[in-house]
């Protein structure tokens, strides 16, 4: 399979925006939509409900939730509370990468998040993702029970990082990001932001099955935020429906994201209510994970949308 699929003449995914598929199912809108993510020693099987990870910062800096859960203690509790209110993975990460963050030494980057992870995997039986671009802090993460490695690098940061996946057989998530976060927002260019994101998603998914990863193991994520403008990240949301082509799980992290507070016309409004809002656009097209901050009421939501057959 390769980055020029076979899409509509007008070049665009005959699945979106098309009103004669309005009240088709996902399984028909998306017939290649991938139907389950494999883990180190567990797989995540996907209805037309999202699955939601749960996000954990144990940092003093990130860009929403910074320093609320750099205690341990306070971080593991926050899982457990995800867990409760219905997460089907948590995503634990010790390093910001908001714009502008400035890098943590590994070693730092694994006293704060280690402890968390092992206490999570012990105390939950859901799979537990690092996010790191560290080939030794993922390596550590994993014997401590993690199940997945989500790099922001899309496992470009570290030439060790796709051996560590290989050889402990975890699920990976392969992100996109134009720059570094110490550069991205400076001045973030495309030609055509859909396309080439989608090149770069086709071309990560090829070189890890190369250096042997699993297919089943992988998911691609478009890396909203991370190197766009405010149009850009609109534009992708739109259009992550047509990603389905690549066969992989897709994840979205759009949560309480610069964008939103741009739409809303206000940076320092709750942006709750928001990212669900989002949160069902992205269900609309079939993605199969959203990470987010706020876990129950887009559990709620996503509840009631389907329930009221906002899936059909």
């Amino acid at each position: 399979m390769s980055a020029d699929d076979p899409m509509s003449a007008d070049g665009t995914d005959p699945a979106i925006g098309n009103p004669s598929n309005q009240r088709m199912s996902l399984r028909e809108r998306f017939p290649i939509r991938c139907e389950s993510w494999r883990f180190r020693t567990t797989e995540l099987r996907f209805g037309d409900e999202p699955k939601l990870m749960g996000i954990i910062n144990v940092t003093p800096d990130s860009f929403s939730d910074g320093g609320k859960f750099l205690d341990p203690g306070a971080a593991v509790d926050q899982g457990l509370r995800l867990v409760a209110d219905g997460a089907d993975i948590l995503d634990v990460g010790a390093e910001s990468t908001r714009p502008y963050s400035e890098p943590v030494l590994w070693d730092e980057e694994l006293r704060r998040v280690l402890p968390v992870v092992r206490a999570l995997c012990q105390q939950t039986n859901i799979p537990v993702s690092i996010d790191t671009s560290k080939a030794r802090v993922a390596a550590e993460a994993i014997a401590a029970g993690a199940e997945i490695i989500n790099d922001v690098t899309g496992f470009e940061g570290d030439p060790e990082m796709v051996s560590v996946a290989v050889e402990s057989g975890v699920g990976v998530c392969a992100m996109h990001m134009q720059g570094t976060p110490q550069t991205m927002q400076d001045h973030p260019v495309y030609g055509d932001i859909v396309s080439e994101i989608g090149v770069y998603l086709c071309q990560r998914r090829d070189a890890l099955l190369d250096a042997g990863v699993d297919a089943a193991r992988i998911c691609l994520d478009p890396g909203i935020g991370f190197g766009k403008t405010h149009q850009h990240n609109l534009s992708l949301l739109a259009a992550s429906g047509t990603f389905h082509r690549f066969g992989c799980p897709l994840l979205i992290g759009h949560s309480r994201k610069g964008f939103i507070g741009h739409v809303l016309g206000d940076k320092l409004a709750d942006r709750t209510a928001a990212t669900v809002g989002v949160s069902l656009a992205l269900a609309r097209q079939g993605i199969q994970v959203l990470r987010i901050h706020d876990v129950l009421p887009t559990k709620h939501a996503l509840h009631l949308f389907l329930a009221a057959g906002g899936l059909q």
